[in-house]
């Protein structure tokens, strides 16, 4: 098993600024965010001012939040970022509707998808507004998009929209990620390529409850009959605090028993322009046939 340490870099279109004291500053497009990080567990290194020039910053209130805004700054806007169109709308509990993060991620994505001279099939879970589920679309796969939540899967067709994508072989289903795969393993329908980044805890469409702890196992259990003869592999991301990317890592090993080929697992990470100080974001592990 090899660790690794992926890191997203600065482009024309996002940048993290500088972070600390529990807060990051990022710049998407020409707007400039601040909002809290409780990975930033150091001293800033630009001064005040350059922060209280900030668009518009997080402020928590209870369980969600509010942006306090400096100016006028649209409530959606969009960005050129990892070769596609995405829409920017800072929400209630702090999220832009990116994870610049996962750049990474798309990148190897593409890199499977291309290296097969054969269609591709992907399933992505938990696929959020579909940075993923574009990058394998853009690369010739065709993919089904699967979230519980029916306003992240209409975000996720507006990127596909804005990045000319709108066209190509994605399904979007607004469905329980556990109720999903038992059907499409009832139908028997195969994935070469399965993608998920499962949250801490969640609730699907009819309140069906999701727990990390509880469900994560099983489901990977499940994704092992979802795997076509031929796979290409599996990639899951993390976010739930606590977690170490074993954790992950491990319980992708029953796939290198049965198809053989690589584990990959390690830290998700977000370079810091000016200081070059990465700072983390998330876990992730991967098998590569």
């Amino acid at each position: 098993m090899e660790r690794l340490t992926l890191t997203t870099h600065p482009t024309k279109d996002y940048e993290l600024l500088d972070s600390g004291g529990e807060e990051k500053l990022e710049r998407y497009g020409e707007i400039v965010l601040a909002r809290p990080d409780p990975q930033a567990l150091w001293d800033k290194h630009l001064p005040a001012g350059v922060w209280e020039k900030a668009d518009a910053r997080f402020v928590r209130k209870e369980r969600e939040g509010e942006w306090i805004v400096n100016g006028a700054v649209p409530k959606e806007w969009e960005i050129s970022f990892g070769g596609l169109q995405l829409l920017i709308k800072p929400t209630s509990f702090k999220h832009t509707g990116l994870f610049p993060e996962q750049e990474p991620h798309w990148d190897w994505l593409r890199g499977l998808i291309s290296a097969k001279k054969a269609p591709v099939s992907v399933l992505n879970l938990f696929g959020y507004t579909g940075g993923a589920t574009l990058a394998a679309a853009s690369a010739g796969a065709s993919v089904v998009h699967v979230d519980a939540s029916k306003s992240a899967v209409a975000w996720a067709r507006e990127n596909a929209l804005r990045s000319n994508l709108a066209d190509k072989p994605i399904r979007w289903i607004v469905e329980d990620v556990m109720a999903f795969v038992r059907r499409e393993i009832k139908r028997g329908n195969t994935y070469d390529l399965i993608i998920m980044d499962p949250p801490a805890f969640g609730h699907g469409p009819k309140d069906e409850l999701w727990k990390i702890e509880e469900h994560l196992l099983e489901l990977l259990k499940l994704c092992q009959d979802l795997l076509s003869k031929e796979p290409l592999g599996i990639q899951m991301s993390g976010y739930a605090a606590g977690y170490s990317p074993l954790a992950f890592a491990y319980n992708l090993e029953p796939f290198v028993a049965k198809y053989g080929g690589k584990l990959e697992c390690g830290d998700l990470t977000i370079e810091e322009s000016g200081s070059k100080r990465l700072l983390p974001c998330g876990i992730f592990a991967r098998w590569q046939k």
